[in-house]
């Protein structure tokens, strides 16, 4: 690709092509896209170039079902019937469905989870990490069931016996094929609304890890990495997250 054309990022190219990042990171690496590598995994992708090379091959993406046959209430969500295989949220309204996690999801969560229950510990002994499925309502119209959050000592009162009622200082999505694009966009915009400080998006699949800190009500890149790398957050001195032991597969 020639640098004299105008270059754009991966989250540029995403939204202007309406997919995921996730998906443009993994046609870069597959190569079924053209781009330039600025740096060290920094890369950078013209837009006409990009649809040209799809053209051939239109890309496909899985998503979640979504139901907006009328506005959906959390004593709605009590009476779905369950359905193995699946699991249910409601976006501001809207039910959405999606498969169960699988193995690999599985796996990155309960490694995240040691982890953070191991640095939670230190510094805040009456917090806690929880694990989905575990329902977090945010108000009557949005019940969602973040993979891993942590409420700390001083929001014990939102705990009740049943659910979370009200926003945890930290929420993480585990991606997939089929959540990418809600959690990215949709669950980010409502996390970020209901002031959530802490929004974690990982990739088990692109091996990335980024995190979000509300500032000024808006999300912000605090900390970011990826393959192989350890990942620190400014605002959570002395945790460490090396990723390596995140993707590693026995």
């Amino acid at each position: 690709m020639s640098y004299d054309k105008e270059l754009i990022t991966a989250q540029a190219l995403a939204a202007a092509l309406n997919l995921s990042v996730e998906t443009i990171w993994r046609y870069t690496r597959e190569k079924k896209i053209p781009y330039v590598e600025l740096g060290k995994k920094q890369y950078r992708y013209n837009l006409e170039e990009v649809v040209k090379a799809l053209s051939t091959s239109p890309v496909r993406e899985k998503t979640a079902e979504y139901k907006s046959d009328k506005e959906y209430t959390y004593d709605d969500y009590l009476q779905l019937p369950e359905e193995p295989g699946y699991r249910f949220e409601i976006l501001e309204g809207t039910l959405v469905k999606e498969p169960s996690p699988n193995v690999t999801h599985q796996r990155v969560i309960r490694r995240l989870v040691r982890m953070l229950e191991d640095y939670f510990w230190q510094v805040d002994t009456e917090g806690e990490v929880f694990i989905s499925p575990l329902d977090v309502t945010l108000g009557n119209l949005t019940v969602v069931q973040p993979d891993l959050f942590y409420i700390s000592g001083k929001q014990k009162s939102a705990i009740e016996d049943q659910r979370i009622d009200g926003a945890p200082t930290l929420a993480v999505e585990i991606l997939s094929p089929t959540t990418s694009r809600k959690d990215r966009m949709q669950k980010r915009q409502i996390y970020q609304k209901a002031g959530v400080q802490h929004y974690w998006l990982v990739s088990p699949e692109d091996k990335t890890f980024e995190c979000f800190v509300l500032r000024d009500g808006f999300y912000a890149v605090a900390a970011q990495g990826m393959d192989d790398e350890v990942l620190e957050h400014p605002n959570f001195p002395g945790l460490s997250v090396p990723l390596k032991e995140l993707w590693h597969n026995p």
